[in-house]
């Protein structure tokens, strides 16, 4: 830069001072009198002042001199056209969970759905985009199902918990996603026309909801009691709605926890058959036991009633969508053929980071790390529950998942609960999304795998101090 360009720019960052600080239509200095203010040349005031002009700040007017240029108002936009052109909107569609909400920086978020930093193989996952980023998968088209390998993988994780009289799923029965919630949609579009129903535990995921009604089907709620749906119940509810689809979480269920038992398990799987419907099985959680096994109840289907979901965003990285689903027969080319005509196919830079990264040695390091890191922080954010709110509002502590359930004192509005913590500095997930109906008592969700846990008591402490505020009674006493 020539000595009199940095003269020129000197006096740029000075006249911006002097500009911040007058009214639109001021008239500047003379140019005589901004050489004797800065000491320099009429050519180097000149060329500042013509960098101002290129900025927007000023305008010459000949004859007359430099003047701030005035605040043009902003146009005026006007979208109310689209009203008419949109129309109403569709019934039950586009809700977004609270657990996508950014937390303001100080907050203490107990309302994400994503493990922080720590609970993840950032190296590992880093190392393996930037492999990735080096092959052939950089500038390939994938298969439109997925890589063969990572086919392969998902379908052996599966197969190798088959029990006895089980059919293994083998790589031909696997279609790569992007990431699990894009998978229920296209299993829910691919596997039912709008306007005919699905069956849900309720309360259940909130995006399995939201994926469903988007896709114009009618949610049909049935109580997740005990851990598990009655099989009773659901099966009136199929024969009720004529349903072909029973969604649900067997292991670890988004919000509550709790998992299906093996006989649980077998009961409503012999309903599905009974009804000639599929089982969409959410094995959201399958990475994140703490405390009990998984069982996938694909493992032990033998004739295509199970259509089952396993993603690895959460267990991976958020950067790495990246799901599994696992269907038999006419199922899958009809959820293939959803997946081509939705996105043509997945990144082959992703798919092969996340085959690089849970094909390792490493990845089962890594997951028994996080699961003792993820059972310290439940057991701690529980404790915390016990000891500071009243008796019973942990529902149940859970054997795996990122989650607890809490059951508020009768009389407490949840989403004024919750606005309430937030105002106080603390971010929880209100229980009515997660229920397809009504909530029949006041929830609210808290997840143990975000950032801070040595915050956990003061969370708790202050949530406790808005119920009390709230007039709620049955406080413990400290």
């Amino acid at each position: 830069m020539t000595d009199s360009s940095s003269s020129a720019h000197r006096i740029v960052e000075a006249l911006r001072a002097d500009i911040a600080g007058l009214r639109g239509g001021a008239r500047l200095a003379p140019t005589r009198a901004l050489v004797e203010r800065f000491s320099a040349s009429p050519v180097t005031v000149q060329q500042a002042l013509r960098m101002l002009v290129r900025e927007g700040l000023v305008e010459s007017r000949p004859g007359a001199g430099t003047f701030v240029r005035p605040a043009r108002p902003a146009p005026r936009v006007d979208y109310g056209w689209q009203t008419a052109a949109l129309g109403p909107r569709r019934p039950g569609g586009g809700e977004v969970g609270s657990t996508l909400q950014t937390p303001p920086a100080d907050a203490i978020a107990l309302h994400s759905g994503y493990p922080v930093d720590d609970l993840l193989p950032v190296r590992q996952v880093q190392s393996a985009l930037a492999r990735a980023a080096r092959t052939r998968a950089a500038l390939d088209r994938p298969p439109a199902a997925g890589l063969p390998e990572l086919r392969s993988w998902f379908a052996e994780e599966a197969a190798g918990l088959a029990p006895a009289g089980g059919v293994a799923p083998t790589a031909a029965d696997v279609t790569i996603m992007p990431g699990g919630q894009s998978a229920l949609s296209s299993v829910f579009r691919a596997l039912a026309w709008p306007g005919e129903a699905v069956v849900m535990e309720s309360p259940g995921y909130w995006g399995a909801i939201a994926a469903a009604r988007q896709a114009g089907l009618v949610v049909v709620p049935v109580p997740r009691v005990d851990g598990a749906v009655d099989p009773l119940v659901l099966s009136e509810a199929l024969e009720r709605s004529r349903a072909r689809l029973f969604y649900a979480m067997p292991h670890f269920a988004n919000p509550t926890g709790t998992s299906w038992s093996p006989a649980v398990a077998a009961e409503l799987l012999e309903v599905v058959r009974l009804h000639g419907a599929f089982l969409v099985e959410d094995d959201w959680a399958h990475d994140f036991a703490l405390d009990a096994p998984v069982h996938p109840v694909v493992a032990r289907d033998v004739d295509g009633h199970v259509v089952s979901v396993r993603s690895l965003t959460k267990s991976v990285s958020p950067a790495v969508r990246i799901a599994g689903v696992i269907a038999r027969g006419p199922a899958r080319e009809r959820i293939a053929t959803d997946r081509v005509l939705e996105g043509l196919y997945v990144s082959g830079v992703l798919q092969a980071a996340a085959l690089d990264v849970v094909s390792a040695p490493a990845w089962t390091v890594h997951l028994r790390r996080m699961q003792e890191q993820l059972r310290a922080r439940r057991d701690a954010l529980a404790g915390f529950v016990d000891e500071l709110l009243p008796p019973g509002t942990l529902t149940a502590l859970p054997r795996g998942g990122l989650n607890l359930w809490l059951r508020l004192p009768a009389a407490t509005d949840a989403e004024e609960y919750t606005a309430a913590c937030a105002r106080a500095g603390v971010m929880v997930s209100p229980g009515a999304e997660w229920f397809p109906a009504e909530p029949p008592a006041p929830h609210v969700r808290l997840n143990y795998s975000g950032p801070d846990p040595s915050r956990f008591g003061e969370a708790v402490a202050t949530m406790a101090a808005v119920l009390a505020a709230r007039g709620t009674a049955g406080l413990r006493e400290d």
